[in-house]
């Protein structure tokens, strides 16, 4: 149950009677996925996180294009088909990021949420390669630029990490579980994906419960190749998490393999799940996700390569999963949107290979 699909506060019934939750999500399985076709502008999306207000999907993405006039740019759509820009959260990276991390040159990774009467965008900063990163947060009262209570509020750095730890402060995903509680998902490379509690009234670390909680990792290969020099190795490619719940059933999403490498991406997006949003999490063959385990939900195809960086979004009228991949022949990655065909406890998406799938 991610907070980027049910509004907390807005929603009370619906996340106090998870039984119900249960029987409708297990009686709404349905055989297979299709791909929900995309146009516009759709070029350069890295990342994305989706959110629908009102009667408009607002989808915010890593700005991995040559036309740079802000950070995290947004994207609009009436249908989830057509998709236009509709601006950027911030003009530019706040001066406090600048002075604590002066070789960061983009921020990435937008999460958008809502929970305590507020939307809330968790990004991250970072230096690629490095883990000297951060994940700051921003809110809003609405996602309509046209409102007049429209306003990015600069709350702040929420989490840093540094040369001397285990871990890498990126890639931000908050997940409010079936007790309410608020948890907030992350990490790249290292030693894979960890959890944090959050005070749901400020946003912010919880300093009731202060534990590291360890979600995921890469299992080391027999012979560990030599990694290039100040960077961790490639075996330990693991990011972008992203936790729902369905059915009785957390699932954790996460990237596997290597991005942003054009026609040589080796992304691909694996899922394990787990009956308490802490973990353990395993996948289909019973393997735990501590332990390298991952069931493959998407994985590259003759028309496109790396499909990662995944979000989902779940909604009455059926469940979706938004992603970027590359084009196999140019090495230019497109926004892909597939349709979540649960299966036996299980989800199943789709990569198009039809070049119409996409517009170019």
């Amino acid at each position: 149950m991610n907070m980027r699909i049910f509004p907390f506060l807005l929603s009370v019934a619906w996340i106090l009677n998870p039984g119900s939750r249960a029987a409708q999500a297990q009686n709404s399985d349905s055989p297979s996925p299709h791909v929900i076709k995309v146009e516009g502008d759709v070029e350069f999306t890295h990342d994305p996180s989706i959110y629908k207000d009102g009667d408009t999907w607002y989808l915010f993405a890593t700005g991995n294009g040559p036309e740079r006039k802000g950070e995290l740019p947004v994207r609009c759509s009436k249908d989830l088909h057509r998709w236009q820009r509709c601006g950027y959260v911030l003009p530019a990276i706040p001066e406090w990021i600048q002075k604590e991390s002066p070789q960061t040159r983009e921020l990435w990774a937008p999460d958008i949420s809502y929970f305590n009467g507020e939307y809330h965008l968790y990004y991250a900063f970072s230096v690629f390669g490095k883990n000297t990163s951060g994940i700051a947060l921003l809110t809003n009262r609405t996602l309509d630029p046209s409102s007049r209570d429209f306003h990015w509020g600069d709350r702040g750095l929420v989490l840093r990490s540094g040369l001397g730890d285990n871990f890498n402060a990126i890639d931000p995903n908050l997940v409010v579980d079936t007790r309410g509680r608020t948890w907030l998902a992350f990490g790249s490379f290292w030693s894979g994906i960890k959890m944090r509690r959050i005070d749901p009234k400020t946003g912010m670390l919880s300093a009731k419960d202060t534990r590291l909680y360890p979600l995921a990792t890469r299992k080391p290969p027999a012979s560990l190749p030599a990694p290039a020099p100040g960077l961790p190795g490639d075996w330990q490619a693991i990011e972008a998490p992203f936790l729902v719940y369905h059915g009785q059933f957390y699932y954790l999403f996460a990237s596997f393999d290597l991005c942003c490498r054009g026609t040589k991406s080796t992304y691909k997006t694996m899922v394990g799940r787990s009956r308490k949003v802490t973990g353990p999490y395993v996948d289909a063959q019973g393997t735990p996700m501590l332990e390298g385990g991952g069931t493959p939900l998407l994985v590259g195809n003759q028309r496109w390569v790396g499909p990662g960086g995944e979000s989902v979004l779940q909604q009455k009228d059926g469940d979706i999963i938004v992603f970027h991949a590359y084009d196999a022949q140019t090495g230019r990655p497109f926004l892909q949107i597939s349709s979540i065909a649960w299966v036996k406890g299980w989800p199943q998406a789709t990569l198009g290979e039809d070049p119409q799938s996409q517009a170019h």
